[in-house]
C-alpha cells in the first residue's frame, strides 16, 4: 500500500473512531462506517488526482 493510501484511510477510520461512540447502537456505527468506507473509497481516485499522485 502506497503512503497517499495509508494516510487517507488512517485519517477517515481515526476520525470514525473519533465518532463513532456516540453514533449509538451496533446497527447505527455498521451503517455509518460502511457508508464512510464506499464514500473514502469513492474520493480517494479523486483525491490522488488532485494532488497529482
Amino acid at each position: 500500500m502506497d503512503p497517499v493510501t495509508l494516510t487517507f484511510y488512517a485519517i477517515v477510520c481515526g476520525a470514525l473512531g473519533v465518532i463513532a461512540p456516540g453514533l449509538g447502537s451496533l446497527a447505527t456505527r455498521l451503517i455509518v462506517g460502511g457508508a464512510v468506507g464506499i464514500v473514502a473509497a469513492a474520493l480517494l481516485p479523486i483525491i490522488r488526482s488532485q494532488i497529482g499522485v
